[in-house]
């Protein structure tokens, strides 16, 4: 059992802060941002961890909490590209455009392009590697909608890439 006293919550930390920093950072689109948001949701566990016995439960909770996170640093840029003359969206570290190729970029545009739940859907696939039953526990929603979403997420990724090129 993980308690806010308890060392197991710094060992939890370590081992699932990269992979939580990555998984937000395919959502929000930059790498401070993405260490914020997974920073925030450790710190109200620590001041509030709930009484999960099973740390893949926990893990499941804490990933809907940065996902949720996520959201809503995405709903504020939203609300201030609605009042800003013109909002650039965060660009990727230097070193990350370097490394990645014209084709990735597009793919990450045209990923950014999708309705919110067909993003996570397809980060939390394909990203993070997640079966169905776990996206859906992360989401809550149920499998047949993970899957219902990932081929309509798959099917509007694949318009978007025909029509750039």
């Amino acid at each position: 059992m993980i308690t806010e006293a308890s060392p197991a919550l710094p060992a939890f930390y370590r081992e699932h802060q990269t992979g939580l920093v990555r998984l937000a950072m395919m959502l929000v689109g930059d790498e401070a941002t993405a260490e914020d948001v997974v920073q925030d949701v450790f710190v109200r566990l620590h001041r509030n961890t709930p009484s999960l016995r099973d740390e893949q439960k926990l893990l499941a909770y804490v990933r809907s909490a940065v996902l949720n996170g996520c959201r809503s640093v995405l709903r504020r840029r939203k609300l201030i590209r609605r009042h800003a003359e013109r909002y650039e969206p965060p660009a990727w570290s230097a070193e990350s455009q370097a490394m990645l190729g014209e084709d990735h970029r597009e793919v990450m545009r045209a990923l950014h392009r999708l309705p919110r739940r067909q993003r996570e859907v397809l980060v939390l696939r394909f990203y993070a590697d997640l079966p169905d039953e776990e996206i859906a526990t992360t989401l809550r929603i149920r499998p047949s909608t993970v899957r219902s979403t990932m081929s309509r997420a798959l099917s509007a990724l694949e318009r978007e890439l025909g029509d750039a090129s």
